[in-house]
């Protein structure tokens, strides 16, 4: 079997279980036959959006300029070119667009048709750089991060710059091709990312509970996630999305989760919060490990109020 055969057999599977988990997408299921993007050199953008729909439906990819009929067949796809913004008919243009417009980019409005875009913004970072990067340009975006110019490319590597460089060489690019299979599983991968983003947040919002913990003249704020059958995937990381996800980021000081190591829980300060410095309660008999930065500790405690003890006793 070539290389390019064996990708396409391992892909398989992975795309259709991912696709089959987006339950909280607009997608219709409508199939299309094609994707046309522009010639020419690529960018992330329209290379991340192709991803994503040859993840969704394994068609042909064409890189030409669209027809008319293109631009009308809604069961062409055509990408980051055409001057066209009608997810109806599955045009994905920004181009069009005036200067003002907030920054937006083809993998935006590809995100946006499947009803994804909003958790993308939210969960991916890199995305709003992305989208500052393709409409506003290198240097607006340096000053929009609040870094040097020459930041942006010294984060380039050249896995990036195989990709789209290998991406742009190719006239039409169809399965089996191993730039294709790859692209495929970076869309699957992204898909997969926001599905089960998703699922944790829904999943903590069904059994976290939220503590005010009073210490002295000091109201803590945390969100304490207890032990379930089946257990949380990814606890902390559930935790701490659940937060983002509400907007509790200049609220939350400490997220309490399962240890998956062990019968006890997990403590730690959300987004470095200031005032906790968990290598405090190093020396406590049930803690058996606090990280000498003092983001966090593993303890086998099990009852909210020595947990909450554990935390106020990290409180400086």
């Amino acid at each position: 079997m070539t290389t390019a055969g064996l990708l396409q057999c391992l892909g398989a599977d992975a795309c259709t279980t991912a696709i089959a988990g987006l339950g909280r997408e607009r997608y219709s299921g409508r199939m299309f036959r094609a994707i046309v993007t522009h010639p020419g050199g690529a960018h992330k953008d329209d290379l991340l959006a192709v991803c994503v729909l040859i993840a969704k439906n394994q068609v042909p990819v064409y890189r030409r300029v669209p027809t008319p009929q293109d631009l009308q067949d809604p069961e062409v796809a055509v990408v980051d070119i055409g001057g066209s913004d009608d997810a109806g008919l599955l045009n994905f243009d920004h181009h069009q667009y005036p200067r003002e417009h907030a920054p937006t980019c083809s993998l935006s409005l590809v995100l946006e048709h499947f009803g994804l875009y909003q958790d993308a913004l939210q969960f991916c970072d890199w995305l709003e750089t992305a989208e500052w990067f393709d409409s506003r340009g290198p240097k607006k975006t340096a000053e929009w991060l609040g870094v040097p110019r020459r930041a942006v490319s010294q984060l380039n590597s050249p896995i990036d710059i195989t990709l789209l460089r290998r991406f742009a060489a190719k006239p039409e690019l169809e399965p089996g091709d191993p730039v294709y299979e790859f692209m495929r599983m970076v869309g699957e991968d992204l898909l997969e990312h926001l599905r089960s983003v998703r699922a944790r947040i829904e999943f903590v919002d069904a059994h976290a509970k939220r503590w005010s913990i009073s210490h002295g003249e000091d109201t803590i704020e945390a969100v304490f996630l207890p032990r379930t059958d089946p257990a949380a995937d990814e606890p902390s990381t559930a935790v701490n999305n659940y937060v983002r996800a509400h907007e509790l980021q200049r609220t939350i000081a400490a997220v309490v989760y399962p240890d998956r190591r062990g019968e006890g829980y997990g403590i730690g300060r959300y987004e470095d919060h200031p005032r906790l410095d968990f290598s405090r309660v190093a020396d406590e008999p049930d803690v058996h490990f606090a990280h000498k930065s003092g983001f966090m500790c593993k303890t086998t405690a099990t009852t909210p109020e020595r947990l909450q003890e554990l935390i106020a006793a990290a409180w400086t």
